[in-house]
């Protein structure tokens, strides 16, 4: 047992993702420490304004350069994943423009369809937003792509001493929902220009060997990697809808207070994801497409991956199930005991969904995408239905929320089977 023990933490991969997860770690300490005085300095109602601001955001983010960033990790040569680095960012700033107009011919009309007038003001933040996580995501996936997960792990703490750091000292002074919204819209850009400062002090060198494919032109790249617009835009534009369904559903139907507890709810149980998930994540998804390259056996490192983060998830989601309404409550205050109601359902969702990261960095390689865009289509259809039930049919926020949890859980799971499916039956030959 010492011996495999020590085998395990001699693995490169591990101590990749150890890395990855002491940057996060470090960041959640410091979430997990000014938490409860953020929660107490502003309240349900402001959370529920942020939450609305940040549901809009999370959907903008994915598409902010139409996700070839995500490609950067794919070509050999570090000559191509710079031109789509100059490809994602050139885009970014296009949307960027056009969000902007858009916003200032219709900003009102916007608003007004959406129920968004206590957020409308803070519409004209989007162009940052769109043009800020552009940057962060394309300098985010060079550092996945170049292996220096040390640099991407101090930009996270960073972050987040910057962001919520900011959210507690002006919050005691000044405690408005813009400051919660204001520091949200420019977390991406803290973060990008963090790692652009840490990675121009790193002694990173190109290895010769990947230069074995030619040089290809931005345009050239962007047909290539053609069906990251076409399918994984549509796919993670609407996954976020899908992510900030319950925000607005719940604004709509049960006031701000009951998205208000959502927010904390989702966003406490998504520290585990942000800990350990996006780390496996993002030090799986090299891993999986030079496995591809040489033909190694995908379905077993899939199988693997989703096993552990299986086994390393199930105490803490399983605490939130038992004992959700009893933690939020002495953690946030006796304001919040509905919040931890939430979470015992979307600790169900979470928890799958933190089993998926495998299998969902692998579908790219698998020239999956496809299947990803109808799959999420079906999880928005899912859990709209599921929430619309919870208010036409129960007239309770309590079991909208609910049949949204196990909904997520059931489909997340059907995800993961159906990807180690796909990984079996491929042989190499349709790889990218």
């Amino acid at each position: 047992m010492k011996k495999k023990v020590n085998q395990l933490f001699k693995s490169v991969f591990v101590r990749n993702v150890l890395i990855m997860a002491t940057g996060a770690v470090g960041a959640q300490a410091v979430t997990l420490i000014l938490s409860p005085f953020i929660t107490r300095l502003y309240g349900p109602e402001a959370f529920g304004i942020m939450g609305t601001f940040k549901a809009i955001m999370n959907t903008i983010i994915p598409i902010s350069a139409l996700t070839y960033p995500i490609a950067i990790v794919l070509p050999k040569s570090d000559q191509n994943a710079k031109g789509l680095i100059r490809l994602s960012l050139s885009i970014s700033v296009g949307l960027s423009v056009l969000a902007l107009i858009i916003l200032m011919l219709f900003n009102r009309q916007i608003a007004i369809i959406f129920n968004l007038n206590k957020v409308s003001f803070y519409l004209y933040l989007i162009p940052f937003v769109v043009i800020l996580s552009g940057l962060m995501q394309s300098v985010e996936q060079w550092l996945i792509r170049t292996k220096q997960f040390a640099i991407n792990a101090r930009a996270t703490f960073y972050q987040s001493i910057f962001t919520y750091g900011g959210q507690a000292g002006i919050g005691f002074f000044y405690p408005n929902p813009a400051i919660l919204v204001i520091l949200t819209a420019f977390n991406n850009g803290i973060k990008a220009l963090l790692m652009i400062i840490f990675s121009r002090k790193s002694s990173y060198v190109e290895d010769e060997r990947k230069l074995k494919e030619e040089n290809e032109s931005i345009k050239r790249l962007a047909k290539k990697y053609y069906d990251f617009p076409l399918y994984r835009a549509p796919e993670t534009f609407i996954n976020a809808i899908s992510q900030g369904t319950p925000v607005l559903m719940l604004t709509v139907f049960f006031g701000p207070a009951a998205a208000g507890f959502y927010t904390i709810g989702r966003t406490t149980l998504s520290i585990p994801g942000r800990l350990i998930g996006k780390a496996v994540g993002d030090v799986f998804y090299p891993r999986i497409a030079q496995a591809a390259d040489n033909k190694e056996n995908m379905k077993a490192m899939i199988k693997k991956a989703t096993f552990l983060l299986g086994l390393i998830g199930f105490l803490p989601f399983g605490i939130v199930i038992f004992f959700g309404p009893y933690l939020f409550s002495f953690v946030f205050g006796s304001d919040w005991i509905t919040a931890g109601e939430y979470a015992r359902w979307i600790a169900l969702w979470t928890y799958v969904g933190f089993m998926n990261r495998p299998s969902v960095r692998s579908l790219p390689v698998l020239n999956a995408q496809r299947f990803h865009l109808i799959y999420t289509i079906i999880m928005l259809i899912t859990r709209i239905i599921a929430l619309a039930l919870g208010y036409y049919i129960f007239s309770s926020d309590l079991v909208a929320v609910a049949l949204f949890g196990i909904s997520g859980a059931i489909l997340n799971i059907g995800l993961i089977f159906i990807t180690l499916k796909l990984s079996e039956k491929n042989d190499g030959s349709n790889l990218r």
